[in-house]
């Protein structure tokens, strides 16, 4: 496929390794895009490299001599996020001492970049909103209406379609932001990317220690390509950079890879694998998860139930013989064993107990463990209190 002179120049501008066709047309669309003030909504999993397409939007824009302020919305406590958008003036709560602006005052003239947006309150939404339809703001304990000529650019990896479905995300504000919409590809459909992505990372790390750099074999390489990377492009790049410094040898077989992919067990479950008329679109890792849980859990009891016939004697089982002196019909010895009642596993069961344990492993601190669970802390928050946690 022939590469866009543009496309080719952005990749080697920012760093961006791949030849992905659907990588080049999500760089295409943000060339296109960024001479224009539409707003851009840039949609893909967590570890594909979404916070680089701002600002190739932005510095290929008008507005690349203004300010680019990137805006983390998972990060910034629920409390506090007016304040940090759109200002305050003082007295307006408590610790409120001085007056202060906001990101959308001090990004007048250029670009704001709102990551992980599909975690803003429904409040700051509606403030947001209107923001995007006139421009205008108020900020904190303020009655005046302010001004700003601000692009806006977000990003996540949630699906805001469903989020508006259950009411957790406003329809209007979704379409205000979506008018231009760019899908990054997760790493597990990239192809030979993958192994592109590999060698520069390797590279990068051996010219860091001065050491050389490692290499796979063929069986390794194949692993690297069939593997999922649930963390995509940041946990190949992890990956990469553990081996390089861990293992002595720079000659990587798949047996040394394997032991560095922590998630490999989970696409050894024929659970993943589903008739066509069954196939079921999963929207993160830990929805895999939930579903092998479930799965294993039915599978015990459908052993339980196939124990029970054996019992009743529905079933033909082998009567012990002479060639095992030391067995007995079954029968003799598991009569009298009632079935065990059916247990069933609520999802909400499964999160509170993955909640729990990530706390308890991080002796409650919720940063690490809302990085443990691949959340924002401001999730794990909203699930601690929900779940009666703290």
């Amino acid at each position: 496929m022939l590469i866009k002179s543009d496309v080719q120049q952005v990749k080697q501008r920012y760093g961006i390794i791949g030849n992905n066709q659907a990588l080049n047309r999500a760089i295409d669309v943000a060339l296109q895009v960024a001479s224009t003030d539409l707003s851009v909504l840039i949609t893909g999993e967590s570890g594909v490299g979404k916070e680089t397409f701002p600002q190739i939007i932005h510095q290929n824009s008008p507005r690349k001599h203004g300010k680019y302020i990137p805006v983390n919305c998972g990060a910034i406590p629920d409390g506090t996020i007016d304040s940090e958008l759109f200002g305050h003036e003082k007295g307006s709560f408590t610790g409120a001492l001085t007056d202060r602006k906001g990101y959308f005052e001090e990004a007048d003239g250029g670009t704001i970049f709102l990551d992980e947006v599909g975690e803003l309150p429904i409040p700051t939404q509606a403030r947001l909103l209107r923001v995007l339809e006139t421009g205008e703001f108020i900020k904190v304990g303020a009655s005046k209406v302010l001004k700003t000529n601000v692009r806006i650019v977000a990003a996540t990896n949630v699906n805001l379609a469903q989020a508006v479905t259950e009411g957790k995300f406003r329809e209007d504000l979704y379409y205000r932001l979506n008018m231009v919409p760019i899908q990054m590809p997760p790493l597990r459909e990239r192809g030979d990317d993958i192994v592109l992505l590999f060698r520069k990372f390797a590279s990068d790390c051996a010219d860091k220690y001065r050491m050389p750099a490692i290499k796979l074999d063929e069986e390794a390489r194949q692993l690297l390509l069939t593997y999922r990377w649930p963390g995509n492009v940041r946990e190949l790049k992890n990956v990469t950079e553990r081996i390089s410094i861990i293992e002595e040898g720079r000659d990587i077989t798949a047996n040394i890879l394997q032991q560095y992919l922590p998630n490999l067990q989970v696409e050894k479950y024929p659970v993943l694998v589903k008739k066509e008329n069954e196939q079921k679109i999963f929207n993160s890792e830990r929805e895999i998860l939930y579903q092998v849980l479930f799965d294993m859990r039915n599978d015990v009891n459908e052993l339980k139930k196939l124990v029970h016939e054996i019992m009743g004697g529905n079933v033909q089982v082998p009567v012990a013989d002479n060639t095992y002196p030391h067995a007995h019909p079954i029968h003799a010895s598991i009569q009298e064993v009632e079935p065990e009642e059916e247990e069933t596993l609520s999802l909400e069961d499964v999160e509170k107990e993955m909640i729990r344990k990530a706390l308890e492993k991080h002796n409650g601190k919720r940063k690490n463990a809302a990085t443990d669970l691949k959340i924002s802390e401001r999730t794990l928050y909203r699930k601690i209190k929900e779940y009666k946690l703290e």
